[in-house]
């Protein structure tokens, strides 16, 4: 008999610590942006707007998720085309590769801000550098010259295709699976509202900032896809070796 009841303080005892921990989890919000690698503005939103979740410690309070696909098109022969030529297409799918192989997202962000701060200078082509400079590794570049980053961006085109309300514009970011759209500069008050734990000390000071946007605003600058067809860059991607 007092085996069992040993053995019953135990289980309770498991659950005491399994518990508390599935309900942070549960608690964190779901943030979701939808980018391309090459627009100006998805470049400015990364590098001076969202970098800023893991300066305050916001990130401990979200599951942020990274889509590099934008205004990209999925053709019928399963190929696609890019919204600013076929050097975007090879870096949402180096984006991609990134994600797949570097889950953590502290990893995978570092290469990507790295990326967007080159694409912000204007010194793209240099994006081989931001492995080293965000200490990861280079098997991306094996996972694109394999040809399975283009399945890994195939999947992330239809999931971008299926949005609801559509995808009209990027940067698209949600926030519990709720499009912020023209107000997404505002994703900070979003994620303070939405998260139903403690709120974090950086929430202080954005938590107001939602109630005082109701006033018309201007549309921030965004790259549209309604634009992305007739872009004279707008071309299909053929696939080479980096």
């Amino acid at each position: 008999m007092g085996f069992r009841k040993l053995l019953t303080f135990f289980f309770f005892l498991l659950l005491l610590l399994i518990i508390p921990s599935y309900c942070n989890a549960s608690e964190k919000v779901s943030v979701a942006l939808y980018y391309e690698t090459l627009c100006p503005y998805c470049a400015d939103f990364i590098v001076n707007h969202l970098v800023k979740l893991f300066q305050n410690g916001l990130i401990s309070i979200i599951n942020l998720r990274l889509v590099p696909w934008g205004n990209a098109w999925l053709n019928s022969d399963g190929s696609f085309s890019c919204q600013h030529g076929s050097d975007e297409c090879l870096l949402n799918t180096i984006d991609a590769c990134t994600i797949s192989i570097y889950p953590d997202v502290n990893r995978h962000f570092a290469f990507i801000h790295c990326v967007e701060r080159l694409s912000l200078q204007g010194r793209h082509s240099a994006w081989a550098n931001c492995f080293e400079m965000s200490r990861l590794g280079t098997t991306p570049i094996d996972c694109y010259n394999s040809g399975n980053g283009n399945v890994i961006e195939g999947k992330y085109g239809r999931e971008t295709a299926q949005l609801k309300p559509p995808l009209r514009f990027v940067p698209w970011v949600l926030v519990n699976n709720q499009p912020l759209q023209e107000d997404y500069e505002n994703f900070m008050a979003y994620i303070c509202k939405a998260y139903k734990g403690q709120p974090p000390e950086a929430c202080r000071s954005v938590r107001f900032t939602i109630e005082s946007t109701g006033k018309e605003k201007p549309v921030p600058q965004v790259c549209r896809a309604s634009e992305g067809r007739n872009s004279s860059h707008y071309q299909k991607h053929q696939h080479r070796k980096v």
